[in-house]
């Protein structure tokens, strides 16, 4: 189902399949749903910047009420984020956000939808219980400014702690 872009409204583009089913559970836990859509999957973080560039950077400049996560793994890269914010122009910045697990998803423990599911909650109950895992911390930052312009997207509390 798309969105109703009369709204402000998330985009999610995920690097992969198992970026995709983290999205998707973290989406089956909020209550607007046509407010956030997952879209098809990159195949590849550079791909997720392709897409990005290539589509949405235009998008969002003629539409306000478009926000984006850029779910992409860090593969254990430190400056992988840095990296990623080269590309998103400084106009834009505040709508989009960019989130992944450390290394790869399949990393985490446990079935990603349901971890995806456990991470909206967190956000709606303003727990951190999935966020502080290991392999996820290093999104706290990211989480906090997503929390502040999303959270009335979303209808759901997200919260930190």
């Amino acid at each position: 189902m798309s969105v109703n872009k009369a709204k402000p409204y998330l985009y999610v583009i995920p690097e992969d399949r198992a970026n995709s089913i983290l999205a998707n559970g973290f989406h089956l836990e909020i209550q607007r749903e046509r407010q956030m859509q997952v879209l098809e999957e990159a195949n590849g973080w550079t791909k997720v910047l392709d897409e990005f560039t290539a589509v949405h950077i235009g998008e969002m400049e003629r539409d306000a009420n478009r926000f984006i996560v850029l779910l992409i793994d860090f593969d254990g890269k430190p400056n992988r984020r840095d990296y990623v914010k080269g590309f998103i122009p400084s106009h834009l910045a505040d709508r989009v956000f960019i989130l992944g697990v450390w290394t790869k998803p399949e990393h985490l423990e446990g079935k990603l939808e349901g971890i995806g599911a456990a991470l909206a909650k967190d956000c709606r109950e303003g727990t951190a219980q999935t966020w502080d895992q290991p392999l996820l911390k290093h999104n706290e930052g990211e989480v906090a400014r997503l929390r502040e312009r999303v959270r009335p997207i979303l209808s759901v509390t997200l919260q930190w702690r």
